[in-house]
């Protein structure tokens, strides 16, 4: 099969290069798939890992990539719901860059009715971590409002639709005019330019001076104690990056007095009775979701495998809205 493989020179600066190589077609192990890939997402971990600053977890395919759409191609997948040639996306801990992966049956998922293999794509990732952080970690209640900083991030997409179709009041930031169009044509009531407006002051201003319940942050320390004085009383703030800086101070007193839930999480080192988990609960409240189309899959831009380098660099551009995907199967009406 046809996959991708990182190359560091080991050089000081090196960013890492992919390359397709050959290798044999991977053997599922008992209680895994084999998925003839026709599609598969690219996400900011693979950037990172590719730079050489993110290593893959113990076990994990050292090829890159986090989620795929394509269809069954073999497996013990007797009892599993799945049968050789249905069309699935599933969520990996590595090994999407490729035409063939290995996946836990747990962490797969039907493709929903009317989506495309690349729209499918798009979405394990990026709605497990959402749903695992909102609805589970920060247990997001009914009426509670929400923050999504990066709204337009593959992250962003899909938190703003999934909040909003359950019902809940989303704010976001984005750098340009145009991004905060797009994240407010998704859901969000209120999306801030934070090249040019302050989130803090409008978002206690759009929340009458209470602030928001839940917070979802990919920047970490740069926005750690603008966050804490927009939160509302007992406000949670998940953290699931850090690229505004890994270190920041906190005001102990604030923390105590609104009662505030500071925590955060990785989803690709845990396990697969964890993400098996998940996985069922987007089936049964999601998925229909998307079938009806109240909530879409956002792809900014298809390119096929053989361009992984060119999907990588408007990755690291911060240039897309929603999410890039890499076409593998060539030809396929993805």
């Amino acid at each position: 099969m046809k996959a991708i493989e990182i190359v560091q020179s080991g050089s000081t600066g090196d960013t890492g290069q992919l390359q397709m190589i050959d290798l044999p077609v991977p053997l599922p192990r008992p209680g895994e798939m084999l998925i003839r890939v026709h599609a598969a997402g690219i996400n900011r971990p693979d950037v990172l890992q590719r730079r050489g600053r993110y290593r893959a977890p113990t076990g994990a395919s050292e090829i890159p990539g986090l989620e795929v759409a394509g269809i069954v191609a073999g497996g013990e997948l007797e009892g599993s719901g799945f049968k050789t040639g249905d069309r699935v996306c599933a969520l990996l801990q590595g090994g999407g860059y490729a035409e063939y992966c290995t996946v836990p049956i747990p962490q797969c998922l039907p493709v929903p009715e009317g989506l495309t293999f690349a729209e499918a794509a798009a979405l394990p990732e990026t709605f497990f971590t959402v749903w695992s952080n909102i609805f589970d970690r920060a247990a997001i209640q009914p009426g509670e409002t929400l923050l999504v900083q990066g709204g337009t991030s593959g992250i962003g997409v899909a938190a703003i639709q999934i909040a909003t179709a359950l019902g809940h009041r989303v704010f976001a930031t984005a750098r340009t005019p145009e991004k905060c169009r797009a994240a407010e044509s998704l859901g969000a009531i209120r999306c801030i330019n934070y090249m040019t407006e302050d989130f803090v002051d409008i978002v206690k201003r759009e929340t009458g001076g209470k602030g928001v319940d839940v917070i979802l942050d990919i920047m970490g320390a740069m926005y750690f104690q603008r966050e804490l004085d927009c939160m509302a009383e007992d406000g949670r703030l998940v953290m699931i990056a850090h690229l505004g800086g890994r270190k920041g101070t906190l005001d102990f007193g604030q923390l105590l007095h609104k009662r505030l839930t500071v925590t955060g999480s990785t989803l690709r080192p845990r396990s697969v009775e964890f993400k098996g988990a998940i996985a069922k609960s987007l089936k049964a409240r999601i998925w229909p979701l998307l079938e009806s189309g109240r909530i879409r899959a956002v792809v900014d831009r298809i390119f096929p495998l053989e361009r992984v380098m060119q999907a990588h660099e408007l990755m690291e551009s911060s240039d897309h809205i929603g999410k890039i995907v890499l076409q593998v199967v060539e030809g396929d009406p993805t």
